[in-house]
């Protein structure tokens, strides 16, 4: 390692060697802060004796690493070697199985989520899903207790060095080449991290151990060196975007020169909003800031992590940590070592990261399964209204009404007086042609119906429910049962209610015809009743005109005519009256005859809409209930 790194050395936009070497102070890019306060400390640092980096040429300092005693690296043990010999014992403090806790159940119904939604969802929709649940699964195959941590940062910012300092040896390249980091590399604190570094593929001559003595604050940890995620090299930025989505918590190193770079900012840090209780911000490099300008660099830092989003940690508050630090003098690299110590016993970041994952899911989820437009579902209201369109649509108001007139005059025939019966029988047979007393028109039907009730032996029911108002019901009924529905929920009730309504017209026909094919009303009792007694006022009538006829012709003697003068004319009196009163009678059973047959009828007809469209609809709406309970659940709302 130089100390060309180490003071945070450029791609393309430090100062070459030369420079350095005539003693030209270096300029920063973008770090305004950082400027300024340079500036402002340019006559206070007049005095002082340059730093040796800013006027010596380029020199090694690898073995210096900072923050150890002499003697802390043997020989052995800083070479450059995979796993072979064991530094730890087996690893058992802090394992325990993966996903528990909250967690599990939030996966578990996740998993139901997109096994319920898939016939409803395009697979891009749930492309993301199954990726977190491929992900969970992978990462729960493999120890709990072990935690991956990738140091990340641009070029120059000193992340290989840290690197160095947190493994206590010089295990990572470094120098004034750019890019020096080409390829992933590992260090771990445990003898059983095999498995997570070949998901990882990380191949096994890239895995090291930390230098010795090792530290046992650091059981479990998995530390990872990344590529610059600036790098111009092939295949650099795609390793570090893969490995980025893998680990269980990321080091972001800063330097003064970029720590503001829109392309950091926009690219990583601002989509790690959800991530901030894995995620640690760290200004290296602050031995190269004069006074309080390490300070006002770092508050600047804050301010622009706060403006991407990142929720800081503080005053010990879940969140973010954002910590300045030296890599090369070793200022600050024990408080990231005690933190990533801490992290790595609570052995909870893996988990952390997957809930993260998760509620990113399903926040992008969201507009499929939840609308902001109040209750869902279908009211009973809705359900009645659709019923009453249906039973008006085959005529069962009207059909009930005509069955009440039927009845009237049928209880008029039967109890009518003899010469009121002849003259009624005239009247149906003159009348019949035209349906006459038979029949009645639905609204909105152009055939004729049989009434029940009607004294016709035949029945014969033609297509006369009315198509366009069975149609209109239906999507009324779509339209009151996709309120506040999300698309993809709303666009599967509508084509269930559309399915439905496809032949209901036909089928409503059908069932009105079953339902009144084999009911005739039955003959109440008094109707009999009163016909006998008409028929007896009738044959007192004939005795009386006999007796009088007979009286006149003096077949019978004396002279009394009044006797059957009063059978004739009480004859004729009482006819008509027990006619009205059973007509008056009737009234009221007729009444509750049509409305009999109007109940039966809405019936017939509401069964059939109910078979056909509500119970699909509510078959829908029922799933999507289900899927809304999975989705809080996954949401973290359960």
């Amino acid at each position: 390692m130089t100390a060309t790194e180490g003071n945070g050395g450029n791609e393309g936009g430090g100062v070459g060697g030369g420079d350095r070497a005539a003693g030209v102070r270096h300029t920063w890019d973008d770090g305004l802060i950082a400027r300024r306060a340079h500036r402002r400390a340019a006559g206070r640092a007049a005095g002082r004796p340059a730093r040796a980096a800013d006027q010596g040429a380029v020199e090694e300092v690898a073995p210096d690493i900072p923050g150890t005693a002499a003697g802390y690296f043997p020989e052995e043990e800083t070479g450059r070697r995979s796993f072979g010999g064991p530094p730890y014992a087996v690893y058992q403090a802090g394992v325990r199985s993966f996903a528990t806790g909250t967690l599990r159940p939030r996966l578990e119904a996740l998993r139901q989520l997109v096994g319920l939604s898939r016939s409803r969802l395009e697979g891009r929709a749930l492309a993301g899903a199954a990726r977190v649940l491929d992900e969970a699964d992978a990462r729960g195959r493999h120890p709990y207790g072990h935690t991956v941590v990738a140091v990340a940062g641009a070029t120059g910012s000193g992340k290989s060095t840290l690197f160095n300092a947190l493994a206590g040896a010089p295990l990572s390249e470094t120098g004034i080449r750019r890019p020096t980091t080409a390829t992933p590399l590992a260090c771990a604190w445990t003898d059983h991290a095999d498995g997570l570094l070949d998901r990882l593929g990380i191949p096994a001559v890239d895995r090291r151990n930390p230098g010795y003595p090792y530290d046992p604050a650091l059981r479990g940890l998995v530390l990872l060196d990344l590529p610059d995620h600036d790098s111009a090299a092939p295949g650099h930025r795609e390793r570090v975007d893969r490995l980025l989505g893998l680990v269980d918590a990321v080091v972001w190193v800063v330097d003064p020169e970029k720590y503001a770079d829109a392309v950091l900012h926009e690219r990583y840090l601002r989509p790690l909003a959800g991530y901030a209780e894995v995620t640690f911000v760290v200004l290296n490099q602050v031995d190269r800031l004069p006074g309080e300008a390490a300070d006002q660099v770092l508050d600047d830092l804050r301010r622009l992590l706060d403006e991407d989003g990142l929720a800081l940690g503080e005053h010990g508050e879940p969140g973010a940590a954002v910590l300045a630090l030296s890599a090369l003098t070793g200022e600050g690299v024990g408080e990231l070592r005690e933190t990533l110590a801490r992290l790595t016993a609570e052995c909870g970041a893996a988990e952390r990261r997957l809930s993260a994952d998760v509620d990113g899911t399903m926040t992008r989820l969201r507009p499929q399964y939840v609308a902001d437009s109040g209750p869902v579902g279908l009211t009973e209201r809705a359900r009645a209204e659709f019923e009453d369109r249906l039973a008006e649509a085959a005529g069962a108001g009207a059909a009930g009404k005509a069955a009440e007139r039927a009845w009237l005059r049928d209880a008029e025939w039967a109890c009518g007086t003899p010469w009121g019966r002849l003259r009624g029988r005239k009247g149906h047979a003159s009348g019949g042609s035209r349906g006459g007393s038979r029949g009645s028109r639905a609204p909105g039907a152009g055939e004729w119906r049989e009434i029940p009730g009607a004294r016709a032996p035949s029945l014969a029911v033609e297509a006369v429910t009315a198509r366009p108002a069975v149609e209109e019901a239906v999507r009324t009924l779509g339209d009151e049962a996709t309120a506040g529905l999300p698309g993809p929920w709303a666009q599967a009730v509508r084509e269930a209610a559309g399915w439905g309504g496809r032949g209901l017209a036909e089928a409503v026909d059908e069932a009105v015809a079953a339902e009144t094919a084999h009911r005739r009303p039955v003959r109440p009792v008094w109707w009999s009743m009163v016909a006998a007694a008409q028929v007896t006022v009738l044959l007192v009538q004939v005795m009386g005109v006999l007796w009088l006829l007979g009286a006149m012709a003096g077949v019978f003697g004396g002279p009394e005519w009044w006797m059957p003068t009063l059978l004739v004319t009480g004859g004729a009196a009482v006819g008509p009256t027990l006619a009205w009163g059973s007509r008056a009678a009737a009234r009221g059973p007729a009444r509750r005859h049509g409305r009999s047959v109007e109940g039966r009828l809405r019936e017939a007809a509401a069964e059939c809409g109910r078979r056909r469209v509500l119970e699909p609809v509510e078959t829908e709406l029922a799933r999507y209930g289900e899927v809304r309970a999975q989705y809080v659940v996954a949401a973290g709302g359960a």
